[in-house]
């Protein structure tokens, strides 16, 4: 009675042990996932805010610019427009500035000119795409210049295309070592029940009837050890929005649902994929290599 109680909890120490080691196998994964998710919307955001000041000749009518906006609204690339009137582009500068700018000036005219902010999608904010549009707005009769820091467009996408290959890289090698942990892990599960398995096959007992519980046990450890990793990424990020609020700014809630779901996935087919690999081992090895 007591050597069933020892082999209970050996199996139950054994399964716990495996359970555990493919949660946090998965949480690393999940982790690096969220981090290529908020790498990716944060390159988007700072793309979004590249834009162009497009200054406005100062005998333009107002009519003109309202319909030049509503012509750039309605282009792809355009994100938004935020059309800056005279009045307004004055009280902007005075809050720069700290004081009045118009008592500076006496009885002259505002010389400030009326201008569109304009914002990009992030598709579009890119040194090629951003010369095209400057080119076409030159034409039009309206716009006296077109203010954007080229350099600076430049210098965040090479950084952007950086970052995102050595993120690209890095998630294979963390995949990678992500499956031959995991794999490992139910080896090593399965190499302590190989003679359970010889006992099976001396009684007659085919190779799929063997191959199901084993199959089950991986599915099932697979299953909640992504549940689990799931769970500490949720406390996670629960945790980093109370202590970073702007996190809000570059999260998508669907890809966050995707990740999860996809951590599950992937642990029922890790864990699946590698019990069966690894019980062919022991139901095709000679008897020698049991003890090896």
């Amino acid at each position: 009675m007591s050597e069933r109680k020892s082999n209970k909890r050996r199996v139950a120490g054994s399964y716990a042990m495996s359970l555990m080691s493919i949660m946090l196998v998965l949480f690393l994964l999940g982790v690096f996932a969220l981090l290529m998710m908020h790498a990716q919307k944060l390159s988007n955001h700072i793309k979004e805010n590249i834009g162009f000041e497009i200054v406005m000749n100062s005998n333009v009518k107002e009519a003109n610019i309202l319909y030049l906006q509503k012509e750039l609204d309605a282009m792809p690339a355009v994100k938004s427009t935020e059309y800056i009137t005279k009045d307004e582009a004055i009280r902007r500068l005075s809050e720069d500035l700290g004081e009045d700018f118009l008592q500076w000036l006496g009885n002259e005219e505002n010389p400030l000119l009326p201008s569109i902010d304009v914002r990009f999608n992030a598709d579009y904010a890119n040194v090629d795409s951003l010369s095209v549009i400057e080119s076409q707005l030159l034409e039009n009769e309206n716009v006296k210049e077109v203010y954007y820091q080229k350099s600076l467009v430049e210098v965040i996408n090479q950084n952007v295309k950086r970052i995102g290959m050595a993120l690209i890289v890095a998630s294979i090698i963390l995949l990678v070592i992500a499956i031959s942990l995991i794999r490992n892990t139910i080896r090593l599960s399965i190499y302590s029940k190989r003679f359970l398995v010889r006992s099976m096959q001396l009684v007659g007992a085919t190779e799929a009837f063997i191959r199901k519980p084993f199959v089950k046990t991986g599915v099932s450890q697979g299953f909640f050890g992504a549940i689990l990793a799931d769970i500490l990424l949720i406390i996670m990020m629960y945790w980093l929005n109370r202590r970073i609020p702007e996190l809000a700014l570059i999260q998508s809630n669907e890809i966050t649902v995707c990740i999860y779901v996809g951590i599950i996935i992937i642990g029922i087919i890790l864990a699946s994929i590698s019990t069966a690999t690894a019980l062919r081992k022991y139901l095709n090895a000679h008897i020698d290599k049991l003890y090896a």
